[in-house]
């Protein structure tokens, strides 16, 4: 069951310590991946999830002993029901100090993919879809505009995730 809004925007804050406070003492330093999803339209792919407010690129974190791609694959199968069918190209690495100043995240591009179809809401992604890049949802993330930004409309990338610009 999905955390109601207003308690997830207060309950945020403190998931986000804790989780960080774990990672400080079992890993060195974080390392996550997301991907920039387009159709053959220029839909981008979005999720929301229950634990975060807003709407992000889907992806995560990558495990001890996975590769980048490996948690790509992994990511975009749980929260997109999606199947890469070509390789993607990677973006970028970006320093993400919103979260940690621990936290880098890979950024690729993907537009060679399979979905059978969305995938239904559950405890972790509680909305999902495509969207044009001229209507994306209330809410969507300032490091996800940023990043869209960059891939397709060709502004200068920035080595931070929330950068100079859009959102």
């Amino acid at each position: 069951m999905p955390i109601p809004p207003r308690l997830r925007t207060r309950l945020e804050p403190l998931l986000r310590h804790v989780f960080h406070f774990y990672w400080r003492f079992a890993r060195g330093m974080t390392l996550g991946v997301r991907a920039v999803v387009v159709n053959e339209r220029d839909e981008v792919f979005l999720v929301e999830h229950s634990y975060v407010a807003g709407w992000h690129l889907p992806g995560g974190g990558v495990e001890v002993g996975e590769t980048a791609l490996e948690a790509l694959e992994r990511e975009l199968r749980e929260e997109g029901r999606i199947e890469l069918a070509g390789p993607p190209r990677l973006h970028g690495l970006f320093f993400n100090a919103h979260v940690s100043r621990r936290d880098h995240v890979a950024v690729y591009v993907v537009r060679d993919f399979r979905q059978d179809r969305l995938p239904a809401p559950n405890h972790e992604i509680i909305a999902c879809g495509f969207f044009p890049l001229s209507a994306l949802p209330a809410g969507t993330s300032r490091g996800t505009r940023r990043r869209l930004a960059e891939v397709l409309e060709n502004a200068t990338p920035s080595a931070d995730w929330g950068g100079a610009g859009p959102g």
